[in-house]
């Protein structure tokens, strides 16, 4: 099975043998091809992995994704080349002229806030009209104004006027979100290494302490897929069962260049035409996804 994302949640070993990683727990073990695994999640502290089976997850292509003591998302793993053209890949994303950049990246800004529109009138939530507002106005200006009070104005919608949102909050509809907004940001640090570049050199996001400001510019539009889990949810905990409904985001049908693709290909699809528009200095390339009807 393609796209399978595999969460270890418990004390096992874990090694390779025979293209397979093979999942060991006292005398009982489990092999799984690494071909069919799309990410690999560490829930566990106590897990033990081989050094080989990280050399060969790489090799594959699977995105592994470590937690820390409290099973959150921590860090994740990636090679050093993705692509045999890696060198000329970097060359082309440090000529990219600023005008470029910040031309596509009003296009994914306000593609985002579309989405977000989308969302609240799907939910019956008047706000969409000013988002769909903050959209138009994002593109023609081609600068970054609006995504902050859009994002003020969306989340206290979605969720209550007593809502704040952080990264580091302990309520469980912040955790379910931070935890599905650090999945997709890792499947798409996968796609950009896989193409060449570097996920360090981003767009908008620019931080010295961001290993991944390419991937947060990229992931944004995507973002609302998660909220709209988020909410259908709403949990009071989050545990294992909220966390694999959260997971279920990736393997979500959608709407792309004319035909219907689960979230995990979309991204490859996006990732790459988003490439092709910085390249050839075009944002009309970009294919954005539709949520399927």
């Amino acid at each position: 099975m393609n796209n399978r994302v595999i969460t270890i949640q418990n004390c096992f070993k874990l090694d390779f043998h025979m293209g397979c990683m093979v999942v060991r727990q006292g005398n009982v073990s489990t092999k799984i091809f690494l071909k069919e695994i799309d990410m690999l999640i560490i829930e566990s502290t106590a897990v033990s992995i081989t050094a080989c089976l990280l050399n060969e997850l790489v090799m594959a292509n699977v995105k592994v994704i470590f937690c820390d003591k409290k099973r959150q998302p921590s860090f994740e793993m990636l090679p050093y080349y993705g692509a045999h053209n890696t060198s000329l890949r970097i060359r082309e994303q440090i000529a990219w002229p600023d005008e470029t950049k910040q031309m596509v990246w009003a296009a994914i800004v306000a593609e985002k806030i579309r989405k977000q529109a989308a969302l609240l009138k799907s939910l019956g939530l008047d706000d969409h009209a000013l988002l769909e507002q903050y959209a138009e106005e994002t593109q023609m200006v081609s600068k970054n104004d609006f995504e902050g009070p859009a994002a003020r104005v969306y989340f206290r919608a979605l969720f209550g006027e007593n809502f704040t949102r952080g990264r580091h909050a302990e309520d469980a509809l912040n955790a379910a979100l931070n935890y599905g907004y650090q999945v997709l940001l890792a499947t798409f640090n996968r796609e950009i290494a896989a193409k060449g570049y570097l996920t360090q050199l981003g767009l908008w996001h620019d931080s010295q302490l961001n290993p991944f400001n390419m991937g947060s510019d990229l992931m944004e539009p995507f973002r609302p897929l998660v909220d709209a889990a988020v909410v259908a949810l709403w949990p009071e905990q989050f545990e294992t069962t909220e966390k694999q409904a959260i997971l279920a985001v990736l393997d979500q049908g959608v709407m792309i260049n004319h035909r219907k693709e689960n979230v995990t290909n979309a991204i490859k699809i996006y990732v790459n035409s988003v490439f092709d528009a910085l390249n050839e200095g075009d944002d009309t390339m970009i294919r954005f996804y539709e949520n399927d009807k």
